[in-house]
């Protein structure tokens, strides 16, 4: 039987640009009440291009929230009903200033279950075409190609740590790795 918890009810707590946050009263399979909270957010979509010489691009820019700079795959936020793959396209080019022939999905990861409802659609792109950037006016970001077997050492190194990016890399070289990309 599939575990399940029934909404009881919801507090609004905070309405924000991106988030907004409830406080959730649920009815637990075992018959008792539990208080959650949560962080809701319309998700975001993430992108692995890879250019002819094996390089993945990657943006370097500061994250506020760890009070550093990160080095991650391009991505962005989705806008409230916004199709994730016209997203990836769109940060694709903003962020990287390039475009791509060819796209797969690599499915959707969940970067935090326990307490938000984001999901990141991830995607892969390759017959790539050098575009221009267009960041937005609050956003700066240095490009940067890495070689695709050296992405892993540097996961491993922990240089690189960005959920989406690390799990986009994997489900990437999988399906190189079986000749599918």
């Amino acid at each position: 039987m599939p575990h399940t918890e029934k909404l009881i009810s919801r507090e609004e707590i905070f309405t924000g640009r991106v988030i907004h946050v409830t406080r959730d009263t649920v009815l637990l399979e075992n018959g008792e009440e539990s208080t959650r909270e949560v962080v809701h957010h319309n998700g975001g979509a993430c992108i692995a291009a890879l250019n002819e010489k094996d390089e993945l691009y990657f943006v370097r820019q500061y994250r506020h929230a760890y009070e550093r700079e990160i080095l991650e795959l391009p991505a962005g936020k989705l806008e409230k009903g916004e199709d994730p793959f016209y997203a990836a396209k769109r940060e694709l080019t903003e962020e990287a200033g390039i475009t791509a022939d060819d796209y797969i999905s690599l499915g959707t990861f969940l970067p935090t279950c326990g307490y938000c409802t984001e999901t990141i659609y991830l995607y892969a792109a390759k017959n790539l075409h050098q575009s221009s950037q267009n960041l937005d006016a609050d956003e700066f970001v240095t490009v940067e190609k890495i070689p695709f077997a050296k992405v892993a050492e540097m996961i491993a190194a922990g240089e690189i740590n960005d959920g989406k990016t690390i799990a986009a890399y994997y489900r990437l070289a999988m399906l190189r790795e079986k000749g599918e990309f």
